[in-house]
């Protein structure tokens, strides 16, 4: 729904991609990190977890280099896109494992990733939009997106990520959403359009995802 929303409204893609990068941003600051210190605590110090988050930063950094440079004229949307399906993987992987410690876990979990999944489709067709990706191939990444969390569901029935990298593989995931907000969205956001309501939306992204999260508990 998130997706389909970007695509009709894409004559407004600025102020879509202004609350994509609040909501990117929030995901990493207050979903994922502190979902990676609470299953890493056990396993890794704090400054531990946040070094796998810088690691993850500095490995899209130069990712994003490799392809802006040598790849073909706009490769940077579906490998963003690619990053955002790896994301939701991740979050059908959390809700299985969730549910296998518990249902009322397993619960809390989903209702969190179903609600952030929403800013996740905004997302993910606005990083193809952005990169003159075309409305048909906008709207297969989104399809992608919205299979990858039944597909890691089901992933949890033949294998399992162990408790001790859980935490580091989130944290590094965090590292990708920061760079992709701060360094990707923001900017394309404010060029050439009004400033005010751009942050405006920057900061509506971030905190819809605050509410969110909080509401749910997770």
């Amino acid at each position: 729904m998130g997706g389909l929303l970007a695509l009709r409204l894409r004559d407004k893609l600025h102020l879509i991609l202004g609350f994509s990068a609040g909501a990117v941003i929030g995901v990493a600051f207050f979903d994922l990190l502190p979902e990676a210190v609470n299953f890493g605590a056990n396993f890794h110090p704090p400054a531990a977890i946040l070094s796998w988050t810088a690691l993850g930063f500095l490995f899209y950094l130069v990712l994003d280099r490799l392809l802006l440079f040598h790849g073909s004229p706009n490769p940077r949307g579906p490998f963003a896109a690619g990053v955002m399906c790896l994301h939701s993987l991740l979050d059908g992987i959390a809700i299985g494992l969730a549910f296998q410690a518990s249902h009322k876990v397993g619960i809390i979990v989903a209702i969190a990733v179903l609600t952030h999944d929403f800013s996740d489709g905004i997302n993910t067709t606005s990083l193809v939009l952005k990169n003159q990706g075309s409305r048909s191939a906008a709207f297969r990444w989104l399809l992608l997106d919205a299979m990858a969390p039944v597909i890691g569901v089901a992933l949890t029935y033949f294998l399992t990520l162990p408790d001790s990298a859980f935490g580091t593989v989130l944290a590094f995931f965090a590292g990708f959403f920061l760079y992709i907000g701060a360094s990707d969205l923001i900017p394309e956001s404010y060029h050439a359009h009004p400033k005010f309501l751009t942050t405006a939306m920057t900061l509506a992204g971030a905190a819809v995802l605050y509410v969110a999260i909080a509401l749910t508990g997770r």
